[in-house]
């Protein structure tokens, strides 16, 4: 992995303010390099579609959704779609959730007039007042933003990984458990409880998680879900339909033609 690069974060990372935030527009493709902060982001999706990855995985951030990325965790992002963005930077200490991993979290209309109202602040707002007292709301309303299942584990073990990476690339739900096996050459018990030992989660538990995330890009662009389930191998739409509520939480409809999202000015 690259050494990470300096945004502009930076540039007030030092500001003595448990929470900074700050807004921002990025055009269709854009890359951010693999880059880390000091503080944990919560990286809001005010319009369009982004794409974070780490070591560990690959989450898909659907509009009017937000990732948490972790104090000092090293990523890139993929900007689709055009992407307004709002970020609350958070110290370490003041954390409001636990863990290493990224998540994408559920965000409530609170949650995102906090997050617009916050970005419009001076980072050296006053320690005491209102200001003061909307960032520590921020902070708690981000501690109880629900997790949505947008991750795709990867593997440690580097051949089993690459694996993953290219049916990622084509997924399909005609994988099974004896092919992988048969290409890593082992049995077919061992690759099920090495591929759960390191994903934490079963092989058709993982292959349908990655073809939820994985099609939400493509519903977000407009593509009808008989064309995506058809080419992730589901003989009947409904059928992919039910798989993707039952993980999501809602139905493919969700996220059809999702370009924009609510347009902010900045």
């Amino acid at each position: 992995m690259p050494d990470p690069v300096s945004l502009p974060i930076d540039r007030v990372d030092a500001v003595p303010r448990p929470v900074v935030a700050a807004g921002a527009a990025y055009e269709d493709g854009l890359l951010l390099p693999w880059h880390s902060h000091r503080r944990a982001q919560l990286l809001y999706g005010a319009s369009g579609l982004m794409q974070v990855a780490t070591e560990d995985g690959a989450w898909v951030v659907p509009p009017q959704h937000a990732v948490w990325i972790p104090a000092g965790k090293v990523h890139r992002s993929r900007m689709l779609l055009g992407v307004t963005t709002r970020s609350a930077y958070i110290e370490p200490e003041a954390s409001p959730r636990a863990g290493d991993a990224c998540q994408v979290l559920q965000v409530s209309p609170l949650l995102r007039h906090l997050l617009i109202e916050a970005a419009e602040l001076e980072p050296h707002y006053p320690a005491q007042g209102r200001d003061a007292t909307l960032m520590q709301l921020l902070v708690q309303e981000i501690g109880r933003a629900r997790e949505l299942p947008m991750h795709i584990p990867l593997p440690r073990d580097a051949a089993l990984a690459e694996l993953c990476r290219r049916f990622m690339l084509a997924p399909g739900i005609q994988s099974r458990p004896a092919q992988w096996a048969q290409a890593l050459h082992m049995s077919e018990r061992t690759f099920t409880r090495r591929f759960r030992e390191q994903t934490g989660m079963g092989f058709q538990e993982w292959r349908q998680r990655a073809c939820v995330v994985l099609a939400v890009p493509r519903l977000a662009a407009g593509e009808p879900v008989t064309r995506i389930a058809l080419d992730f191998g589901y003989e009947r739409p409904a059928a992919f339909s039910t798989m993707f509520r039952k993980l999501a939480g809602h139905p493919p409809s969700t996220h059809a033609g999702m370009k924009t999202g609510d347009d902010l000015a900045l």
